[in-house]
This record gives C-alpha cells, structure tokens and sequence, in this order.
C-alpha cells in the first residue's frame, strides 16, 4: 500500500478542495477528536464498501484525498510532501531497525556479536567491518530487526558505513532534525486521537453496533461473513470448506484461502445479517471433524469492517511516519504509556500486547513493525516499554500458550529484542524481578503435567502446547545470556530470589517419571520419554549459566550452593523409611538403606544433584570451598546422600548394558543415549560422575567402594561364594563389573574439569578434539556435532583445533578434514569418558594399528593425568584403598586361573588401566616431593600378599603369571609396561632415601626404560627376519612343485606353445602385411582398410557369451534417449513442446534443442532384455502402490547392472568390414568426377521422380537433364561404379531396429508411437548427429584428444549408434528415405530445391552431412534386387558428399564470420592467404559487390580454419565409427596445427581448404552463384538479418560470483514479476541461463497444456528441454529437475573454509566458490547424466517421493 511519504503529484494537486476540512482541524475552538471522528464515521464505511472485490488502488486514493492529507496538512502546516522531503534530508537514526521477514538472510560476527541473536541486514552487513571477520548466515524466521547501530550488541564496530554520523548527506551530520515546536503542538493533539481510534478498534467486540461517536448515518443491513486463519487447518481442508459452504468455484476459494493465510481475515460472503449467519454455520459445520475444531468465522457488520480496515492503515501511516523524526517517535511512546488518571486500565500499549493473540495476522504484523519502528528506536522508550511488558509477562504468556498462531507473529516474540540487551536485562532483574516473574510463569503453565507427589510427568502432552513452553525457557536464557561484571546488593539478592525460584522448577524434575525394572512380561506401550529430555536440553545452557552466574561473586556461589543443597536435601528424605543394612568385605563394614535399581523405581532426571555438583566443582575452582562449613554444617553436609542418586543413575545405565531392563521398551535405550550424548552430557552423565568424585572425595574410600559394589549388586560377585552355573546371570555379572570398573576408571581419572584440576576451558576442548581425532580423521562440521555448544552457540574448536590438527584439502568430492598431529598421539586415553562402546572400539583398533605399522609396541597406558585440586586430592586414595585391592587381585586371579566364564578380556583391560593409573599417580607424586611425604602407597598395597594363606599372591606375581594366559596375548605389550612401572616406582622409592638429586633416579629409570625397549625391538626384529625366511621357504617349494607339474604334463605344454608360436607368427606376418597397404584415409580412393575385430560380448543378466554377427539373436546396450539443449546457442528461442507438427529434417544452427542418445555401455541379449522389462512391469502391477522412481509407459527402467535410468536398447550392429581394390578405385577415378558424379545423381533422382509422378501427381523440383535423363542407361548408370547385395539382418536385430527407432521419434518429438511416421529415419540421423556434436563438444571443452580418451561407456554407445543410424534405413520404405534425400540435397544443390528447403544460412551441415551419407545408399534401390553400393562406389559418393557439404559450411563462415573489419593486423600472407583473397573476389561478383572484397585474406583464412574445426572433428568422428578406419596417431593426442592436418588428411581435403574451390570450379560455380543469390545470404551480408557465427560458443554454466554472500544479496533485492506484496520467496537461479525465478509459490505458477506447474518446471521445459539444474539461493542447495514428476538435490558448489557444503545455511560459515565443484556440475550437464543423476538419488534416497516436484 502507498502511504504518506510516497504519494504520487495527485495528493497535493487535491490540496484546495479540502481547505475547509482543514481549516475546521486547525481551529483552536473545535475539540480535535470530536471532529477526526466525524470525518472518519462520514468517510471510512464509503470507502471500504466493497470488500468482497476491493479495488485496493481506488481505496487508497480515497482514502488519500479525504483523511490523510488533510490530517497531514494540519500536522505539519505545510505541504505534507514538501515537509516529509525536508525531514527525510536533514538526517536519519544512527540505528538501523530494519524488520527481517521470514526467510530473510541475517548475519551474526562471532568475533564482535554480544551474543548470536546480535544480527546485521544485509545492507549493513556489505558495509561493515564485519564482512571480513568470522561471520555466520542465516535465514531469518522473521520478525527481528537489524543491530546496527546498537552499541551494546556489538564489542567492536556497532555501526556500518551507511549509519555513521556523517554518512548522509545533510548538514547537520550528526543527529536528526527537531521539529518545531508547533508541530510537535499538533503532534500531541492529533496522535492521541489516532493511537485511541486504532486500539479502540483494534479491540472491538461488538460485531453489529460502532461506538456511538463513529455512528452517524442510520445502521443498514449490511453485513460481512469473515474467515480467520488458524494454524490447524491445511490450505486444502479450508478451500473444500469453503466450496462446500458457499458453492464457489475452485479458483474463488483459493484466493480466499491464500488471502486469508496471508492477511490473517477474509470477508467470504456479504450480505443481509441471516444470511452471512447461514454461512458461518455452514462453514462450521463443513470444516469440523472428529480430530479437528470448525474454523473461527464471524459475521461482522460492514461499518464494523470498514473501521477496522482503516485502523489498520493508520497504523501503516504512523509507522512510515515513526522513520521520519525522533520527536514523533517519543511524543508517540509518550501517549501509548500514558495511563488514565485514576484509572486501572493498562495504557494503551498494554492493551495492544494484552489483546494480541486476540487479534488477526495482519493487525498483528502492523502492531509489531509500530513497535518496533518507535520503542525498539529509542533507548529510553524501550525501557519503559520493556517494564510493561515484563509486568503483563504471566498474561501474555499464557495467552500465547493457549493461541494456535506461530511464535512470530505472537508479541511475546519481542522478548529477545529486550532481554538480550546487557543493562536493560540488568535493569528487569533489579527493578521487576524478571528471572522470578519467567521461573514462576513457567511453573504456573505447567501444573498439569505435575503428579501427586508434585513431580512432573509428561505422558500424553501436547507436542504443539510444550513447544510453546520451551518459548519460556528462551526467555531464561535471554536474561542470562550475559554476565554482570559488577554485583549492587540488590543485583544479588533480586538474583537470588530468581535462583530460588528456578530451584522450584528443578525441584519438580528432580526424580521426575521414575521407572521400575518390567519382570516376566515385556511393557505393553512404551511411555512418552521426549517431552522430558527435550525440556532437559532446553535447560541444559540455562543450568550452566545460573552455575557462571553463581561464580562471579563468591558470596552469592556460597548462598546459592546452601540453597541448593537445601533443595536436594529436601527431595531425597523420601526414601529414608527403611532400616540400614550391614555389608561387609575386606574387614571393611558398610551400613546402608537397602535399595536396588533393579527393584526399585529409578529416574535419570536429577537436575538439582547435578546444578549442585556443578556448584561444588565452582567452588573448588574459585577456593570459596575453604567458608563452605559457614554455610552448610558438616552435620548436614551427607555426602552418602548426595552421591545416592547420580550411583543410582549409572548402575541403571550399567544395567540397561548388561540387558537386564529389556522388557521395558525402546523409551528406557533412548534416555540412556540421550543422557551420554553430546546435547545432554554436560548435565547429565557428566555432572553425575563429578558428584561421584566428590563422594570419593569426602568418603573414606573403603566404604565409598563398598557402596558401589553394593548399588552395582556385585556385592557377591566379589565374595568367596561359589557364583552361579547360570550363563545369562554370569554374563550379566560380568557386563556389570565391566560397567562398574569403567566408572571407577572414570572417577579417578577423569580430571579435565576447570575445577577438579587445574585446567582450563580450552585443555577440556583440546582433549575431546584429540579423542575424537584419535578414532579417525574428521570433518570440522563432524566434530562440531560432537563437542557440546555454550550459551552462545561457540564450542570453542576454532580456537585451539590447529595446536591438536592439521587440515586436509578435499577433493572434488567429499570434505576437508582435520588429522591429529603426531606430538599429540602421547594423549590418548583408551578409556576417554566420553567414547561410547563403538568409539572405544574403533579407536583402540585405530592406535594399536598404527603402533604396528611403526613398529612398536602395542601398550596403550594411559597419559600422566593432571594433578587433582586440593578439594578432590583424596580421590586418589581410592587407588591403593583395601576393597579396591581386593576387586582387582581377584579379578586377576580369575584370569590367571582361567575361569574363562567369570572374566572377559574387556574386564582385564580395565584392571590394567586401573593398575597403571595407581602407579602412574604414585611416580608422579614420587617425583614432587620426598619418599616420607608421600601418602600413597600403591606399590606398597599391590606387591602385599591378598592373605596370610600359602597359595596366596600378590598383583606383581598375578601380572607375571597374566603374560602367560593365551586369551591375553594382545594385552602382553600392556602387562610389560605396567610390570617397568613397577620397577621404575621400586627404584624411585629405594633411590629416593639417598641423598641424591631426584633427577638421577629418573634419568636412570628412563635408562632402565630406553634398554628394555631396545631389547623389545631387537627381538621384533629377530620375529620379523624369521617370518621372511619362513616364507621363502615356503615360495621355493611352491615354485619346485610347480616345475615338477609341467615335466609331468610335457606333452600337454608343449602342444600349448606350439600352437601359441604358429599363432603369434600368423599375427606377425598379417600385421607386416597390413603395413604396407595400410592408410589411413577414411574417404575416396585411397580409404583405408575397416579395422572390424571380432566382437564376443557377454550378457550382464544370462552371463552366456555370443558373437555379434548380422544372421544372430540381436544383442542390446542398455540407453537413455532425451532431448537437449546443452548445445543451444539461444537459450531465448521458444521451443515447441508438441511435436506433432514439426519438421526435424533440418537442423536449425543455433542447435535450439537435439535428441541425445546415451549408454552405460551394458550388454544384454535382447530375448533377455525383454524377459527383465517385462517382470519389472509384472511386479509394479502386482504393487500399485508403491511408488516408482522410473516411468514404466515410457518404457523406463534401470539398467540391472549400474542402475542407471534407461527408456530403450540400441541393438548392437556388427561393422561390415570393407576393403577397397586400388586397380579398382584408380579405373574408376579417371571417369568419376564430382561434375559427372553431379550429374549421374541427378539423372536417378529424375529417373525415380518420373517413377514415382507415374502414381501420383507431386510437384517436382526442375530437374537439369541434359537430354540423356530418359535413357534408361543413364537412369542406371550409378549401379556401373560397383553394387554388392544390401546386408540381411536377423529378424531379431531388425525388430530391435524398430523399437530403438520408434523410441527416438516418441521421445525426440514428444509424441505417441508410431511406426509408420515417415519421421522416424530423419530422427534417427538426427539423434546421431546431434550426439556425435555432444561428445566433440565435451571433448574440446574438457581438452582431451578426439580419438582414444573416450569412455569406454562413450565409445561403445557412439558406435552401436552409427552402425544403427546406417541400418535403420533398412527397415524403411527406401522411397521414403529417397524423399528426404532429395530435400536434404536441395540445400547443397540448388537445382533440387523445394519450396520448404531452407536457407543454405539455416541449416546445420553436420546433420545434413549425417542425413545425407545415411540416406544416399536408397539411391541403389531397385524393384527387383536388394542392392547397396559396392566399397569403392561408397567411397566415392562419401567423399563427394562430404566435399559438397564442407564447401557450403566454408560459405556458411565466410558469409556469417568473416564479414568483420579485423582488430589486429597480420603480415601473413601464405598461399590460404591468398587462395582465400581470390576466392573473395569471386564472392564479391557473385554477389554484386554486396560481399566486401576489401577483407585481407589472412582474415578469411583464420575465419575458416577456426570456424570448421568443429564440423571436421564431428565428421571424423562419424565416419570413424560408420566405416571403422582407424585415425592418424596426431588425433589420439591433443595438439591444434597437428590436429588441422590430421584432419583434412583423414577426410580427404586438402589443407588449403579453398583448393576444393578451384579443384572443383566447373561443377561448384553453378551451386556457388546459385548459392550466393539466395535471398537470406545477401541480406545477411546487407546487414539485415543476423547469421550465427562459427565457431559456436561453448556452452558453460552460468558465471557464479566467488562469495556467496553476493549470491544472498541478488536474492534479498528479487522482487517476484506476478506479486506486489513484500512477502518473502524462494528464489532460485537457473544455472543454464542465470534467469531467476519465484520457486514454490502460486502466484509464478503457469498454466501448460492445461496443468499447473510451479516456475521452475515450466522454465525447465523451454530452458533445458524438461532437463535443469537450479540453485535455491536462500538453502544453498543445487536442485536436479526433469519433466514433471522427477527432481533431486545435489550439493551446491559452495564449500566454506573446511571444504564442506552447508545446505539450508545451518553452519552458516562463509562459503566461496569451489571450480571444481562447479566444473563436475558443468560436465553432468554436458554428459547428459542429470537424469542419470536423479534416478540415482531417488532410489537411495526415497524421502523426495512425496515432494511435488510439479510445483517447484
């Protein structure tokens, strides 16, 4: 809509008519509102009286001349456009806030951005310094507005070029112009009238009556049945409703639908008050149904609708006026938050947001832009604003929830914009207690999900109500998403308060939907596990940004740390009823509640323990843990308790390993996956083995085991009682000892915790990237999926990847990735916490591999782990405490004593890394401080006896023992490393009570160390020598064994070579013999010798081998025929899509569309071939419902081998090898010259005319008979230059001629089959020709040499097709194949020339030259015999058709090319130079001078030789693979002089092609004047028609810009041709033709031959003949479409820094250009493969059937 600041001349031209109105505003007297609403209640219903079939333009005027420009005059005091032209000079806001549409591109810098909702627009992005910073893309959802110019979102450059003081224009640089103070007057005046107008109408009720100051004329009974949207209904449910309630045509509804979706109402029927009424029931009624609500219809009275409408407009009009003047912008925000005096109504801003979800998408859209185009613009206003937003926050939340319309459109959306601003979101914390107000909301929209005992459970929720919850939750993170830097007591406390709260929430998901262990019977419903876990991931940041919070100040870490253990305190009273229990081992003595995970209810939600464990970790890290005791008492501390739960969460895991919880269900597998993977583990698994270690490291480690082996229920798995013979109890035990032993390994291990050690963020980050590395090279996106985000979205990789990696280039396929650096290797822990089973697995596998591979040992310890924090220091103890002495020497013991059932390798594996990690701590605290300081006694614990018995052992003697266990062989390297560990602490320990230097004692260890590893290499080595030896050995009795075969089998041997002998020496003398009269010419006399090898091939379904002869079953390649346009050379030209009347005889020379022909180059029998179609069609009938990717009528289907799509076979046609007799040839070139050769062909073309006129009367071209035509002599003359009888092909090659023939004419012209169509000979040359130019092309642009670099695929499909293309002539009426002959000859012969023959300008040569070669043997038809021209008769007339065909195509360049006045000058004046000057002069008679004869010659020469490449390479091509003559050596390599002369001598010209000219002077004059009158060609040469020009283009893709984000800026300035609204698209960019379309929209939807098909299929079907390649800008993803019904995606070309695509910009990395990509997308196109392409795609990747590609 056109609003006040952009109205055409005719506004002020309207001026003088309303003077009185104004003069009636501008009087002082008269109360201002009264009389606006006079105005409005007299013109408003008049102009909006027509709704259902508005004229919007006229509305507009209307509404223009009697009530905005009167109320702008009176405003501003002068002419409204004047005025806004001087507001708009004197300068703009520093701030941006331009509002994103959905789809909108933004972009984010990770290097400057406060947090990642700061955004940019794409304006102030291009002129930011930003643009050369690490940014992200993305697509907006809508409803943001750009951050330029907000200083608090950005840390550096907050302003772009275009907003910076000074950058516009005006004079006063830097701030915007003040208004007057008497429009400011008349500001006051006039927008309380309006803003009151707009929300009272806005949230009017009544549908039948206005407020009694707009009612002015008497109440008609005129009345509106509108429709509102919903986000229930589908697009099609709504247009059935409303066709069935109201009658209307299809068309109708949809527009009423689209509208609606679009406006948000529509007005569907008008009419008197009952009858509308009729309709809202009736509409009701059609669209309610068991699942679904009726729509939400109200009968309103048209004033009502009118008023409304206007409200509207004036909302346009204030927002457009809002952009012009800070003064407007203020005075507006004052009135909207002012409150009546002595009133409890909220202001009028308040009632908007209270009446949102009330109110219809396009009110609310205009209500949202106000907003932000006046609050969001000034700092102070959006405070204000802010604090009544937060004070309405329960109110408007909850309206939310229960509305049905998208979060954008929904004003709660406004949230971000405010809380995310640092000091304002300090200010809502302070001064209205937001965290509070959000914590609380959340608990009071949730209440219905709480049980009995105050927990929540989600079963049965509604995906859509809890989605709208989460909203909530973002509005937490917002607040939180910066941290204060300075702390006011009311900060702390308001914080507090807020923690509290959040506690609350915690409190209700702590032990929430527990679950007991199913016995007997499997779980009959698996229970609603997501709701729960997706909630825990929402709050997964939100809990570790209260935790940062908490640890910026130490008092408030403290405070926050009693009330949360307060909290957990409070939830695990529960359960203390029972009577402790008493567990014994090791002298060591337990008590205990009994409980068993087993048996009793568990739950994996535990939100508070771990909140808690993240505190004490906090703690630790910031040394506040020392006041501890200030705040929580020893007493109350129970740290039993405390680690109670979190025990109970990883025995659950541990049991769900051992598959003891299987009869509950998928739900239990999928939390415990969720609760160990990446998007939860920070606080879920990870946090619960913190709070194990803080157990570990506040219990005394006995009783810290013993309560483990008790919750793990292994308490008598480590007893001397003899377990039981049971396997699946004995298996379960040993799963859970693994399980248990890993989380012990864990415990004391797992340091990498700011906190727990001393390390930081990024040593935690470079330890998981190592990890992962470790398993295998990854891709940056591979491992960013792997590492945990923070609040910001950042994992930190980029950061610290290049310390641990290097990056790999991919190449033009596949992605980057990173390889760990070597020096990094020492870091790699086996049991690295974070691996699941897999992981560990593979990543073992991996390091043991390359150990080998460098010849070293395979031991695999762990690495020295950092020290623990003083908090967590007796952690350690549990290492060398009595129970855990206990479980690992039994454990042993067990392997030792071979009881295979009661251990497992893994199990051992765990007890050796227990073992090092023991030793490792007890070395590294050696090495720190003296003997007697150190506490840990490892080695003391493990060289002790178990017991005082005889048979007892110690853990050192156990290891020795180990080493011979044959089950353990793989761990011998390990054992060997922890047995030095032994000696190494041994030593340290002696050494250290001498007075010596520490140092030596290491030193010496290491020299210890360093003579054993050499002793181990030296016996790899020794193993090495050996195994080489043994197989020698074992290669020397082999080969005695062999000879010893062959003495035995003399005889046969020798008869084998003999005969191998006397056959190399028959291929000797043939091939010396075929030397000599060997030539390589393929035409004329001197044509060389067909070079047809035996051909036995295989059949890929029957495997059985058959040699391909004329008189055998046909054999068939497998072949997709389609049209193209890949050669075109104006993609403009309309193609026509129904063949039914074109003419394919000749081929236009911009090439606008051929039929290709292509092949995988499989072979199958034909009876084969047909047995496997046929069975396909059986099965598709007998599954009509499945869905297929291939086209079965059109004879579809994939190829059985490669899978590649096919639509028919090429029968496979043996080379008929000819030789020519030279005698022969030379007796034959004395008579046969080109003018008698002329003239013999002349006379039989007569003679069949005559013949043929006999039986019908046709309209014959004048012939030139020169008095002999009659003679039934000369009409036989041709045959005396040699006949042979045609070639008898089997009936089976000749139905498989058929059917190939009929399948190029059904798909080449698009029409039903017909073998009878006096088409089908002329496309199967056509198809030939069009093909051979296809590959000549991809060769030359590729710049591989024409012969030899072919596929082998190519090849064979090449020459099956022109041995075909010969052949098909066969199965044809011959005086058919003469009738195209003769139109064919008529543009070479002007005496043959019809009235439908073309411009010798018109035509492509090569394809008459095909037609023509291939038509040419009917000439030898006779009635009585079958006859074809003998080899020598076939040269000839191949030669002298080539010839003619080659001397138009030079008159074709001359005339087209070399018309030009040269650019540079060359002294080259050679004798083509000079023929070539001549030949002009001749040219320019012939022409009466139009031909200029002042062109140098050297010009014409170069014209030509470049031109006719081309044309010479096809043709070499062609008669290559039609007579089989092999090529000159130049052409199998690429060289451009060489590769001329190869040529001409291949094809018989001579290299000064103007030779022919002179060569042939008596017969070519004729045809040259002729030629050279014809009216195209001289007005081409007069300048008045355009020829194309030789050489022809090569075709490429389209050039795409190097930076994608140029790409993203093209898209943000398409404007749709078909729509005016402002809603965003989806464009793509044809890669063809670089047009760029509307895609998957209805307004660009076209009607062709009566269906409707989306942009870019009708675009398709001219631009690429139903075949093209689409870029979707705004998803960066390449679409493949053909025809209709089929399309796939392909990765666009684009790849970021890390050589990896983006499709849908979800990394949003900057992406540049890759040529390589883009250059395999150019050759699909040019290999016609794209539909190959997506068949591929569609048969692996079957998620595209539903998508109607039709639409696209």
């Amino acid at each position: 809509m056109a609003d006040g600041a952009d109205r055409g001349p005719a506004a002020g031209g309207r001026a003088p008519a309303q003077a009185p109105q104004r003069a009636t505003w501008c009087d002082e007297r008269f109360d201002f509102e009264a009389t606006f609403l006079q105005c409005l209640a007299k013109h408003v219903p008049n102009i909006y009286s027509a709704e259902m079939d508005p004229l919007v333009e006229k509305q507009e005027e209307m509404v223009q001349a009697a009530i905005l420009y009167p109320l702008e005059c009176y405003l501003f005091g002068e002419d409204p456009d004047v005025f806004l032209e001087k507001l708009q000079q004197s300068g703009t806001s520093q701030l941006c806030g331009k509002v994103f549409k959905g789809g909108e591109t933004t972009y984010s810098c990770r290097d400057c951005a406060v947090d990642p909702t700061c955004v940019l627009c794409i304006d102030c992005f291009q002129n930011s310094i930003h643009k050369n910073h690490r940014y992200k893309m993305h697509s907006s959802t809508g409803g943001g507005f750009c951050d330029c110019g907000d200083t608090e979102a950005w840390k550096a450059g907050p302003l772009c070029t275009k907003h910076e003081p000074g950058a516009s224009s005006s004079p006063k640089e830097n701030s915007e112009c003040q208004l007057s103070e008497e429009i400011m007057e008349h500001s006051r005046r006039v927008f309380p009238s309006v803003i009151k107008y707009i929300v009272d109408m806005l949230i009017w009720e009544e549908e039948k009556e206005l407020p009694v100051e707009l009612t002015i004329r008497e109440k008609v009974d005129s009345y509106y049945c509108v429709l509102f949207n919903d986000e229930h209904h589908s697009y099609d449910h709504v247009i059935y409703s409303l066709q069935r309630a109201l009658g209307c045509e299809l068309g109708e509804a949809q527009l009423h639908t689209t509208a609606i979706d679009k406006e948000g109402r529509r007005a569907v029927k008008a009419g008197h008050y009952a009858s509308c009424q009729e309709a809202k029931e009736e509409i009701k009624r059609h669209s309610e149904n068991v699942s679904q609500r009726p729509l939400h219809v109200e009968v309103l009275h048209a004033d009502v609708m009118a008023h409304q409408k206007f409200a509207l407009r004036l909302g346009s009009w204030l927002n457009k006026l809002m952009s012009y003047s800070s003064d407007f912008r203020q005075i507006f925000c004052q009135i909207c938050l002012k409150e009546e005096a002595g009133s409890e109504n909220p202001c009028f801003i308040s009632k908007l947001m209270l009446w949102d979800a009330r109110l219809h998408k396009g009110a609310r859209k205009i209500l949202h832009e106000l907003i932000f185009s006046s609050f969001f613009m000034e700092m102070e206003y959006k405070k204000l604003f802010a604090i009544e937003f937060v004070k309405y926050y329960k109110a408007l939340q909850k309206e939310y929830i229960s509305d049905d319309h998208d979060r954008v459109l929904s004003v709660t959306a406004l949230s971000v914009q405010m809380f995310t601003v640092p000091t304002l979101a300090r200010h809502l914390i302070e001064e209205q207690n937001v965290i509070t107000t959000i914590t609380e909301t959340l608990l009071e929209v949730l209440p219905e999900y709480l049980d009995k005992n105050d927990k929540f459970n989600f079963q049965g929720y509604s995906q859509d109500k809890l989605s709208r919850v989460y909203a909530v939750i973002y509005d937490l993170r917002y607040v939180l998403v910066s941290k204060p830097t300075v702390w006011t007591d009311r900060l702390r406390e308001r914080f507090l308060e807020g923690f509290v709260s959040f506690l609350r929430i915690l409190t209700c998901m702590q032990g929430m939907e527990e679950i007991k262990r199913q016995i007997g019977q499997h779980i009959e419903v698996d229970p609603d596990w997501e709701a729960a876990i997706a909630i825990q991931m929402q709050l997964k940041n939100i809990l570790l940004m209260f935790q940062e919070w908490c640890a910026c100040d130490e008092e408030l870490l403290l405070r926050s740390y009693s009330e949360c253990h307060k909290a957990v305190m409070r939830c695990s009273t529960n359960g203390r009823s029972r009577e402790k229990t008493v567990f014994h081992l090791c002298g060591h003595t337990l008590e205990s509640r009994p409980y068993r995970v087993s048996a009793d209810p568990v739950s994996i939600h535990l939100p508070l323990s771990r909140t808690l464990a993240g505190l004490h970790v906090r703690l630790s890290k910031t040394g506040a843990i020392s006041r501890l005791h200030e705040f929580v008492s020893p007493e109350d501390f129970q740290v039993e308790l405390l680690v109670e739960y979190p025990l109970r969460c990883l025995v659950l895991v541990a049991q769900v390993a051992a598959e003891m919880w299987r009869r509950n269900g998928l739900s239990l597998i999928s939390q415990v996956f969720y609760y160990q993977d990446v998007k939860c583990r920070e606080e879920m698994y990870d946090k619960d083995i913190i709070m194990l270690q803080i157990g570990a490291s506040l219990m005394d480690p006995n009783q810290f085991l013993l309560l483990i082996l008790q919750r793990y229920e292994l308490a008598d798995a480590f007893k001397k009682i003899k377990p039981t013979k049971d396997q699946d109890l004995i298996k379960q035990y040993n799963v859970l000892i693994e399980e248990m032993l890993q989380i012990l390994i864990y415990v004391v291990g797992e340091r990498y915790v700011p906190g727990i050690s001393n390390v930081t963020k990024e040593d935690v980050i470079m330890r998981e990237i190592i990890h992962l590395l470790c398993i295998e090279p990854m891709a940056h996106s591979a491992i960013t999926k792997s590492l945990p985000e923070n609040e910001n979205n950042e994992t930190g990789l980029e950061n610290v990847i290049d310390k641990v990696a290097t990056f790999k280039k991919p190449g033009v396929s596949g992605h980057g990735v990173y390889e760990l650096k070597d020096e990094c290797l020492k870091e790699f822990n086996m049991f690295f916490y974070h691996y699941t089973k897999t992981q560990h697995s593979k990543a073992e596998h991996t390091q043991k591999k390359r150990r080998k591979q460098e010849n070293r040992d395979e031991a695999l310890p762990p690495p020295p782990p950092p020290d623990f924090s003083p908090a967590f220091s007796n952690v350690v103890r549990i290492l060398n405490c009595d129970v855990m002495m206990h479980i690992l020497r039994t454990l042993l013991q067990r392997a030792v004593e071979l009881e295979t059932h009661l251990w497992t390798e893994a199990m051992i594996q765990m007890v050796l890394h227990l073992l090092s990690l023991g030793l490792l701590e007890e070395k590294q605290q050696l090495q720190k401080c003296p003997e007697e300081e150190v506490t840990f006694d490892f080695y003391h614990k493990a060289t002790r006896m178990g017991s005082s018995a005889l048979n007892a052992v110690n853990v050192l003697m156990l290891l020795e023992k180990l080493k011979r266990v044959p089950q353990l062989e793989a761990q011998k390297d390990t054992v060997n490393w922890i047995l030095q560990m032994f000696d190494m602490v041994k030593r340290l320990r002696e050494k250290s009570s001498l007075a010596t230097v520490g140092a030596t004692s290491g030193s010496e260890a290491t020299k210890g160390d360093e003579s054993t590893q050499d002793k181990e290499k030296a016996e790899r080595k020794r193993k090495a020598e050996a195994a080489r030896l043994h197989r020698q050995k074992i290669m020397a009795q082999m080969s005695a064994l062999q000879r010893n075969f062959i003495e035995t089998h003399k005889l046969l041997y020798e008869n084998t070579l003999e005969a191998q002998g006397k056959d190399d020496a028959i291929m000797e003398e043939e091939s010396i013999s075929s030397a000599i009269d060997y030539s390589r010419i393929a035409l004329g006399p001197k044509r060389g010798p067909s070079v047809a090898e035996k051909e036995i091939l295989t059949c890929i379904l029957c495997q059985e081998e058959q040699e391909v002869k004329l008189e055998s079953a046909a054999m068939v390649l497998s072949a997709c025929v389609q049209k193209s346009t890949a050669l075109t050379q104006n993609r403009s030209r309309i193609l026509d899509l129904s063949g039914d009347t074109v003419d394919p005889l000749f081929m236009h020379p911009d090439l606008p569309c051929g039929t290709h022909t292509g092949s995988c180059g499989h072979v199958m029998h034909a009876a084969c071939w047909q047995k496997y179609f046929e069975a396909i069609q059986l099965n598709f009938r007998q599954r009509l419902h499945v869905e297929q990717i291939f086209d079965l009528e059109n004879g579809e289907y994939l190829c059985p081998l490669c899978k590649s799509l096919c639509n028919t076979v090429i029968p496979i046609v043996p080379l008929q090898a000819q030789k020519i007799n030279s005698e022969d040839a030379e007796a034959v070139a004395q008579i046969l010259s080109l003018a008698r050769w002329l003239e013999i062909v002349t006379v039989r073309i007569s003679g069949y005319s005559m013949k043929n006129a006999k039986g019908e009367k046709q309209n014959l071209p004048p012939f030139t008979n020169k008095g002999t035509g009659n003679s039934a002599l000369e009409f036989h003359s041709i045959l005396s230059f040699g006949v042979q009888s045609s070639a008898k092909y089997s009936s089976s090659i000749k139905e498989m001629l058929i059917l190939f023939a009929t399948t190029i004419y059904r798909v080449g012209l698009k029409v039903a089959p017909n073998e009878a169509d006096s088409r089908i000979p002329v496309m199967t040359w056509s198809t030939c020709a069009f093909t051979i130019q296809c590959i000549e092309n991809l060769l030359e642009t590729e710049g591989k040499p024409l012969f030899g670099s072919l596929q082998n695929r190519q090849h064979s499909g090449l020459k099956a097709l022109v041995q075909f293309a010969a052949a098909q002539r066969t199965t044809s009426p011959q005086v058919l194949i003469q009738k195209h002959l003769l139109r064919l000859l008529g543009v070479l012969l002007p005496n043959f020339r019809g009235e439908d023959t073309p411009s010798l300008l018109e035509v492509d040569m090569f394809h008459i030259l095909v037609g023509t070669v291939l038509s040419f043997p009917s000439l030898y038809w006779e009635d009585a015999v079958d006859l074809q021209p003998s080899s020598v008769s076939s040269a000839y007339n191949h030669l002298y058709l080539f010839h003619l065909t080659t001397l138009a195509h030079i008159m074709q360049i001359i005339i087209s090319s070399a018309t030009e006045s040269p650019a540079a000058h060359s002294s080259d004046n050679g004798e083509e130079a000079q023929s070539a000057q001549s030949f002009c002069r001749e040219l320019c008679q012939h022409t009466s001078g139009c031909f200029s004869q002042d062109i140098p010659g050297w010009l014409v020469w170069d014209c030509v030789k470049k031109g006719i490449m081309p044309y010479l390479r096809c043709a070499a091509l062609f008669f290559h693979y039609l007579l089989g003559v092999s090529p000159p050596e130049e052409l199998l390599q690429v060289s451009e002089e060489g590769q001329f002369k190869a040529l001409c001598s291949y094809l018989s010209l001579p290299t000064n092609l103007f030779l022919l000219f002179h060569d042939y002077r008596d017969a070519v004059n004729p045809l040259l004047q002729r030629w050279c009158t014809d009216p195209v060609v001289l007005s081409c040469l007069k300048g008045k028609s355009i020829a194309i020009r030789y050489p022809r283009k090569r075709n490429h893709l389209i050039e795409l810009p190097e930076d994608y984000s140029c790409l993203l800026n093209q898209a943000s300035q398409f404007k749709c041709p078909r729509s005016s609204d402002d809603e965003q698209k989806h464009p793509v960019l044809c890669l063809f033709c670089g047009a760029m379309l509307c895609s998957q929209n209805t307004c660009c939807q076209e009607l062709v031959n009566g269906e409707e098909l989306g942009a870019c299929t009708s675009h398709a079907l001219q631009c690429g003949a139903g075949v093209c390649m689409f870029l979707k800008i705004r998803e960066c993803k390449v679409v493949l479409i053909e025809g209709k019904t089929r399309g796939c995606l392909y990765p666009a070309p684009y790849l970021d820094e890390y050589g990896e695509t983006d499709p849908g910009l979800k990394r949003g990395n900057p992406l540049h250009l890759c040529q390589e990509r883009y250059r395999k997308l150019h050759l699909l196109w040019q290999q016609h493969c794209i539909i190959e392409e997506i068949a591929r795609s569609q048969e692996t990747n079957q998620i595209f059937f539903g998508f109607n590609w039709q639409l696209l």
